[in-house]
């Protein structure tokens, strides 16, 4: 039976110290800690280990431990209360916006909740910058975009290559749109999910093409300066490339 934690729930396994001491010490701590909590190693309500332990396990000084402390707090991860320590959150209070949080999230998605809900993200925002590009992109935001689909369309057979100008090309709609705000949304978001495999799958040449055809429907409707049509024709786009590199769950009906 594991023993009563500080909290009245059993005591989180106990955390790892690094292999090799990190330059960044504040934000290595942050992210070993951010990993630990996402995970459910340390879960919500528990206590986060004490200050003296943490100093211990990551072989840095107190000062360093406040920093990541507050740097936790920040991001929603933890409550810190004076005279009953700090405690880990509920994860309806994670700032899933904040990059180390979002990747530690993207990372432990094993049955794709979060990745579902960013592509559902991505599909609304990137449509409404589709129809917004249609409507203000100028002679050379549309030049630029019908060269990246060149490029795209000699690339279907070297998928890595692919992947990345894929990224240019949807960048470049949405720079289009002068919508800043839903660009920076973007970026963010798929910056993180890009730097996993559950998200990214393995592309292969036929996947390529498949997307291709859907991003040369996406600009023609922008060069027909058809906002509606550039909207729908992205959302289905989206939604169809998720649906191709979508894992199926266990249990889940082919």
């Amino acid at each position: 039976m594991a023993k009563s934690g500080r909290s009245g729930v059993g005591d989180p396994p106990a955390l790892k110290p690094w292999p090799k001491r990190p330059a960044r010490l504040a934000h290595a701590v942050v992210e070993s800690l951010t990993d630990a909590i996402v995970s459910g190693a340390i879960p919500p309500g528990s206590a986060l280990p004490v200050e003296p332990e943490l100093c211990e396990t990551f072989g840095v000084s107190r000062i360093t431990i406040r920093e990541a402390v507050k740097s936790l707090e920040a991001k929603g991860l933890v409550r810190a209360r004076q005279g009953s320590g700090t405690t880990v959150t509920q994860s309806e209070e994670w700032n899933l916006l904040d990059p180390v949080v979002l990747a530690a999230t993207v990372q432990h998605d094993d049955e794709l909740v979060v990745l579902d809900q960013l592509v559902g993200v991505r599909s609304a925002l990137e449509a409404q910058m589709a129809a917004q590009a249609a409507e203000l992109a100028t002679d050379d935001d549309l030049r630029a975009v019908e060269r990246l689909l060149g490029q795209l369309d000699e690339e279907t057979a070297t998928p890595a290559r692919f992947v990345e100008t894929d990224v240019a090309f949807h960048d470049r709609i949405m720079q289009a749109s002068r919508n800043r705000l839903g660009r920076s949304i973007i970026r963010a978001v798929h910056t993180q999910a890009r730097g996993t495999f559950l998200y990214t799958g393995t592309p292969d040449v036929q996947a390529c093409e498949q997307a291709n055809a859907e991003h040369r429907q996406v600009a023609e409707r922008l060069l027909a300066r058809d906002p509606q049509g550039a909207a729908d024709a992205m959302t289905a786009h989206i939604e169809a490339a998720w649906r191709r590199r979508r894992a199926p769950q266990p249990g889940a009906t082919p």
